[in-house]
């Protein structure tokens, strides 16, 4: 019996639209607690599914007559659970790749500042990355794009932009950047933070400097940390993009491609940037590089004031040596497949598929 599948640009079209669905995850518990599709239901079948128990989910209540989509790690054993689902009547499909190929999944949010200049985060919802355009006057700035370069492309023109300025906030180490192929792609310059290791060429940034693209103005703080050359863009006084600096309630890890020394040396020069940040007014909005958790499709931004992060965060009131001290106890595990993808965005080169790569959810803050 052929079962049927659904893609994920067809998922993600549902999802944003708001079609009824019931999305039931059937992965092992430890891979749903890392990561996972937002308002999924879980049920943790994929033992007995695989041994082909008949009644793997033979007691999952599920609403007669609404569609199932069902999901694993890479949409194999997904259609077994279908196949079980569709004998007993229900409508349910397979989502093909699984949870590998909706790790590119996406969808928006629009940030409301004052102004003309706009903002809109574009957010891989399963490995909570965050990207951006910022734009005003037929014009736009994508700041660490970690999508196919279509998807800015085609966000810009539908808002009457042309893209730019590409920029990043450091090198990343959980994603694969597109910064490169959309600079290629838009006709646009690359502007990276000194320091940077693109074996490309690049605009570099110095801190301090200003980049003008139309009204937008972005200034550069260099904000050594997460990475030795990791810089966030401060928007008009008004929006603070942070990269993996600041989170809503966590920081940077400071140990990646580092050894012990090092990341010693990294945490206390991440706790004199934070401290910087600080110092910027309270009512500045923060606009992270990631979030830890699934992202619904609910146009709501990823985005909160200093004032607020701080009181999320108490470390952030530490002195130096509390927060060194704090920051190296809870070190999590390093994302997977780190050291290939930071090899790949030191040569700004991408592969033909990077899902396999990016697969999981990002492991760049420490709360």
């Amino acid at each position: 019996m052929s079962i049927p599948t659904v893609d994920v640009s067809t998922l993600q079209s549902w999802l944003a639209e708001g079609r009824p669905l019931t999305l039931l995850d059937v992965r092992p518990a430890a891979e749903r607690a890392e990561w996972s599709i937002p308002g999924s239901l879980h049920v943790d079948a994929y033992e007995r599914l695989q041994v082909g128990d008949p009644t793997a989910l033979a007691d999952v209540p599920l609403p007669p007559g609404v569609p199932v989509v069902t999901i694993c790690a890479a949409g194999r054993t997904s259609l077994i659970a279908a196949a079980q689902l569709r004998a007993r009547g229900l409508p349910a499909l397979s989502l093909t790749g699984g949870m590998r190929a909706w790790s590119l999944a996406w969808n928006t949010a629009e940030v409301a500042l004052p102004g003309a200049v706009r903002v809109v985060q574009i957010r891989r919802t399963g490995k909570g990355c965050l990207s951006y355009l910022v734009g005003a006057d037929g014009v736009a700035a994508a700041i660490d794009p970690s999508l196919d370069s279509q998807v800015y492309l085609d966000a810009a023109r539908q808002r009457g932009w042309r893209i730019g300025a590409v920029l990043e906030t450091h090198l990343h180490a959980d994603h694969l950047s597109r910064a490169r192929q959309l600079a290629e792609q838009a006709g646009a310059p690359l502007y990276l933070p000194v320091g940077h290791r693109l074996a490309a060429p690049f605009v570099p940034l110095r801190d301090g400097e200003s980049l003008s693209v139309g009204p937008v103005r972005l200034t550069a703080l260099h904000t050594p940390g997460h990475t030795p050359e990791s810089t966030c863009y401060l928007l008009d006084g008004a929006a603070l993009f942070t990269g993996d600096t600041l989170f809503l309630a966590a920081v940077g890890r400071p140990d990646l491609h580092a050894d012990a020394a090092g990341a010693r040396a990294r945490a206390y020069a991440l706790h004199s940037s934070l401290q910087r940040l600080r110092a910027l007014p309270p009512a500045t909005l923060v606009l992270p590089g990631h979030t830890g958790e699934p992202i619904a499709f609910d146009g709501e931004p990823v985005a909160a004031t200093l004032a607020t992060i701080g009181r999320a965060i108490p470390l952030l009131d530490a002195d130096a040596e509390a927060f060194v001290t704090n920051i190296l106890a809870r070190i999590p595990p390093t994302p997977p497949n780190h050291t290939e993808i930071i090899a790949l965005n030191e040569a700004g080169a991408l592969p033909e598929d990077p899902t396999a790569l990016e697969a999981g959810a990002n492991r760049c803050a420490i709360a």
